[in-house]
């Protein structure tokens, strides 16, 4: 229990009458609300997009009814090909916790076919090897983990309740508890921030030195960056680019809460007109992808994406790497990770890539947690209860 606060001194407040008391939030029911979200979830409004959305009409809510209402809506997703096609929205959503009670309490009670074939959408099996243990990782509630600055490790450890650190890579927190983190000091402080283990790997992959300059080229909202920036230790310059200007303006929301000043925020829409002139000791290429290693944390994307979906994307992958390429220095490394496992998305782009460009040669990078080298790494959520994400490397060689 914290200790109470010493309010000696402090003026005593009468109650309102009751007649001008604030009134209370009414009581939501939260597998109605879930079914809303449910209901108003399709490709265009990704449900977690919604749920979101939902959540931010009814801030009243306590942390518990919004952690309901968030497992009633991913639960139903994750459960959605064990379920009758027609039937009451409510009696389903109950179907669906009493499917994840079961699963928590012995994944072995389903199946290796039957996970494998309802877990997720019968395409997937042509683009990818579907095991049982990945499909019941898909299954099971994903796990929070913090990365923390470098200097904060040990600070957050001792301050922030239900944490844990990997031996391996202390900076990287697994988190056990229930609070809202977006409203804790140590967060607005900017000692750490939510990033998915694998998304730290990457970071480690890439493995920039103080003083470099290096190019985060699909930046998104800034989360590799602000990582690659404290790997930098605040020195030498990283240039961040993304297509859509509202990310670029909420990495700057983000780099200022870090304390981080070693960049630059350029617009980029991924063609061979690059946003500078600057060669780079390093470039990262965080490619859109489908997020099929996603699919634990974002059950609805599984209902959503297609076939044609990891074509089309594993072109826009080549396209990106083919048109940074000529940005790099010679001995610069060029980094290439998507948080997909598809065969078209991952080595394929790969082949590709090594036919058409000569100048480059695939080096190992170095896995944080085994310490292994390896041309390609592959972290897959049942060995790491993280996302799944695939990264490589290569070499300019002239």
């Amino acid at each position: 229990m914290r200790p109470q606060p010493n309010w000696r001194g402090a003026p005593r407040r009468r109650p309102l009458p009751a007649e001008v008391s604030a009134p209370r939030p009414p009581r939501i029911d939260p597998a109605v609300l879930a079914a809303e979200i449910i209901s108003a979830a399709n490709r265009e409004h990704p449900a977690d997009a919604v749920l979101r959305s939902h959540l931010r009409t009814h801030r009243g809510l306590d942390p518990s009814t919004a952690r309901a209402i968030a497992n009633h809506v991913f639960n139903y997703f994750r459960w959605l090909r064990w379920l009758p096609e027609t039937g009451d929205l409510r009696a389903r959503l109950i179907e669906t916790e009493q499917l994840q009670k079961r699963f928590n309490s012995d994944p072995n009670r389903f199946s290796d076919d039957e996970i494998v074939r309802l877990a997720v959408p019968d395409w997937l099996h042509e683009q990818m090897e579907v095991s049982p243990a990945w499909a019941r990782s898909l299954q099971s509630e994903p796990v929070l983990w913090l990365r923390a600055k470098y200097s904060e490790a040990e600070r957050i450890i001792d301050e922030l309740p239900d944490v844990a650190s990997l031996p391996e890579l202390p900076t990287a927190l697994r988190y056990y508890g229930s609070e809202d983190l977006f409203r804790s000091a140590l967060f607005h402080a900017g000692a750490f921030e939510l990033q998915d283990l694998s998304s730290q790997i990457v970071g480690h992959s890439c493995a920039p030195k103080p003083g470099e300059t290096w190019w985060d080229a699909c930046a998104g909202e800034g989360g590799k960056m602000l990582h690659l920036s404290d790997l930098m230790q605040n020195k030498g310059i990283i240039w961040a680019s993304d297509r859509a200007a509202w990310r670029l303006q909420q990495l700057k929301r983000r780099t200022a809460r870090a304390g981080v000043f070693n960049y630059r925020a350029v617009p980029w829409n991924g063609t061979a007109k690059l946003p500078t002139k600057t060669r780079f000791d390093g470039v990262l290429v965080d490619a859109p992808c489908a997020g099929v290693g996603t699919w634990q944390r974002n059950p609805h994307a599984r209902w959503t994406t297609t076939a044609g979906d990891v074509t089309e994307l594993s072109q826009v992958q080549l396209q990106l790497l083919r048109n940074v390429a000529p940005s790099l220095k010679k001995g610069g490394r060029l980094i290439y990770s998507v948080c997909t496992l598809t065969r078209a998305e991952t080595t394929e782009v790969i082949t590709q890539f090594n036919a058409s460009e000569t100048g480059f040669r695939p080096v190992e990078a170095r896995h944080p947690l085994t310490g292994q080298t390896n041309l390609e790494t592959w972290i897959w959520p049942q060995d790491y209860q993280s996302n799944g994400m695939f990264i490589c490397a290569w070499e300019r060689i002239n």
